[in-house]
């Protein structure tokens, strides 16, 4: 079976799965917010080489904060009820900044996404963090080809 990027980098640096519940959910949300950039590129290059300038596109509009909000009405119904507990803190938590180009109600829901990427990642539940992102991503596309 192949290990994902993820379990590469975290073997590679010894890394090992942490206690998530110990963090802060904008905590969670700051280390998710870097874990799903890096599994978005990631996929995006596995689409193929393409010119930078379109994969710099597909990243916007994929990672802004409107999009990962309008991804969350597809996962929340996949979404196990611990995952849902920590979207739910995440989105509650009171943030001093502001996504540009989003409402406060985006941006809130997108805080709450990358808490659930953050607390995937530290707790090395990898497959399910890559999961919930392709199947998020996947919601965006088929959303523009319809």
């Amino acid at each position: 079976m192949e290990e994902s990027l993820t379990e590469a980098i975290r073997e590679k640096l010894d890394l090992h799965p942490q206690d998530a519940d110990g963090y802060s959910p904008l905590v969670l949300a700051w280390i998710g917010d870097v874990v799903y950039e890096l599994t978005l590129r990631t996929m995006l290059i596995a689409g193929g080489n393409r010119p930078v300038n379109k994969l710099n596109r597909a990243d916007s509009r994929l990672a802004r904060a409107g999009a990962q909000s309008d991804m969350m009405d597809v996962l929340l119904p996949i979404m196990t009820q611990e995952e849902q507990s920590i979207y739910r803190r995440g989105r509650n938590a009171h943030s001093y900044t502001k996504a540009k180009n989003a409402s406060v109600g985006e941006y809130r829901r997108a805080t709450g996404f990358e808490a659930v990427i953050g607390y995937l990642y530290l707790r090395g539940e990898y497959r399910r963090l890559e999961e919930l992102i392709a199947a998020g991503i996947a919601s965006r596309q088929d959303g523009e080809d319809g």
